[in-house]
């Protein structure tokens, strides 16, 4: 990737989903990319990019392993360009009963992915932007962040993480120039229910917001060096605001009747 005058976004899990909407929100607002995913969509996301007008490059890394980001980290260091902007977004779900059959391993790649990646990646990068007096950076959490998650236990506890995360690196960096930003979607139409296994919950086959409108919103509140905002619905928003008043119990029984697989499913 050559330098150019324009400023250089990464964005990570931007294969598909609210990571390539918020690509093209970055590249139609004049960035250039560094994109990455474990699939090979991650390549059709570049060139999608790139007739939008943006250099773009494809890293395609696991980012739930550290070589990945790693590797990752080494890329964007090698176009020898400053990161303007840092969307990290890369995440992945569970769904179903942790005292149940669920698998362990995958119940520990959510850690990896939604965690540890999203801090081993700040780390590498987050320290660039402050040294240099500016950068944003954005965390894709989600409204699940706001109360216990049974059914996606795993999850949620991953998603609380990176809103306080998110939070507690804002007020750390407040006066170097960088600002940092969580993003709040709720239910959003993605692959991320299938992938998740649930499909046969009322939250998996209900409603769902547009990736295109998620990502605008997170890119928007993110120029705007917001703390958080909550995408993209009516009804996302209210649960944001009943989560501020209830009971952890109470929410947990809330989010149980969303998650929990339905009767007669297979």
């Amino acid at each position: 990737m050559t330098t150019t005058s324009k400023p250089l976004a990464v964005v990570t899990g931007a294969s598909g989903g609210i990571g390539l909407e918020l690509a093209k929100v970055f590249a139609r607002n004049g960035f250039d990319l560094v994109v990455a995913a474990e699939d090979a969509g991650i390549l059709a996301a570049a060139r999608e990019l790139q007739g939008l007008g943006a250099a773009a490059e494809a890293v395609r890394v696991d980012l739930a392993r550290f070589d990945g980001v790693e590797e990752l980290a080494l890329k964007v260091k090698q176009t020898g360009r400053p990161v303007a902007a840092l969307a990290v977004n890369a995440g992945v779900g569970v769904g179903g009963p942790f005292a149940g059959d669920t698998d362990l391993q995958a119940q520990l790649d959510v850690v990896n992915l939604n965690v540890t990646s999203a801090v081993h990646l700040t780390k590498r990068v987050l320290p660039w932007m402050a040294e240099r007096g500016e950068g944003r950076v954005l965390f894709t959490s989600s409204i699940a962040a706001t109360m216990p998650g049974p059914f996606q236990a795993v999850y949620a506890a991953s998603k609380a993480f990176l809103a306080s995360f998110s939070q507690a690196l804002r007020e750390e960096v407040k006066d170097s120039g960088v600002t940092v930003t969580a993003l709040l979607p709720g239910p959003t139409e993605t692959d991320f229910f299938r992938r998740a296994g649930m499909t046969d919950t009322k939250v998996g086959s209900g409603p769902k917001d547009d990736p295109a409108d998620v990502a605008r919103q997170g890119f928007e509140a993110m120029m705007a060096g917001k703390d958080h905002v909550v995408a993209a619905s009516i009804t996302n928003k209210a649960e944001a605001v009943a989560a501020r008043v209830l009971s952890d119990p109470v929410k947990a029984r809330m989010h149980r009747k969303l998650a929990e697989p339905q009767e007669g499913s297979p």
